[in-house]
């Protein structure tokens, strides 16, 4: 087996360049989320000044439930938005992260086979049987990863789906409470 000290310093280097470019992602991800808590706490600050206002001007406890009616909705459907916001910022973060740790594990996978296939065409005459042995296990344990990654990316979907579908429906139970009082009024 040879060392390739040019491969292993290219490949320090594109791991390198990887690990720089994640980083960027990350800091662009907490970037977006701190502009997002910047403007939903400006805008918190702002409209707490307006709702204190409009409480001060009731003058009667119908008044009052209606500025309290008028008052819930929106803040429930910005509760949304702001869950809604984080978890795109979330999504679009982490997957950057898959994609590129995916490739990094192609490219992982390829040389450890190169290197094992290699390895196997310099092996010692009369060793055919445990040629063969090896390379039907590694094959075997190429295709448990396979299908390992497979069933790992499919509970991920699985799990994001059911995490969209739940929201999804507190949203509808939220909506269908709000509007229950409004039909009472």
């Amino acid at each position: 087996m040879n060392f390739n000290a040019e491969h292993f310093t290219a490949t320090q280097q594109a791991n390198m360049a990887a690990v720089a470019d994640l980083s960027q992602t990350a800091f662009a991800g907490f970037e977006r989320l701190v502009d997002l808590n910047m403007a939903a706490g400006k805008a918190a600050v702002g409209e707490s000044f307006a709702n204190m206002q409009a409480l001060l001007a009731v003058k009667n406890p119908q008044d009052l439930m209606a500025v309290h009616a008028a008052l819930v909705q929106p803040a429930l459907e910005k509760s949304v938005s702001y869950g809604r916001h984080i978890a795109d910022i979330a999504n679009s973060t982490s997957a950057v992260f898959t994609k590129v740790v995916e490739g990094k594990m192609a490219e992982s996978e390829k040389a450890v086979k190169s290197l094992v296939e290699s390895s196997l065409k310099n092996a010692p005459a009369g060793s055919d049987v445990a040629v063969a042995a090896i390379k039907t296990a590694f094959d075997a344990s190429q295709s448990a990863a396979e299908t390992l990654k497979k069933v790992a990316k499919q509970a991920a979907e699985s799990a994001e789906a059911s995490l969209k579908a739940a929201t999804a429906q507190a949203e509808a139970s939220v909506k269908a409470a709000m509007s229950k009082p409004k039909a009472k009024a």
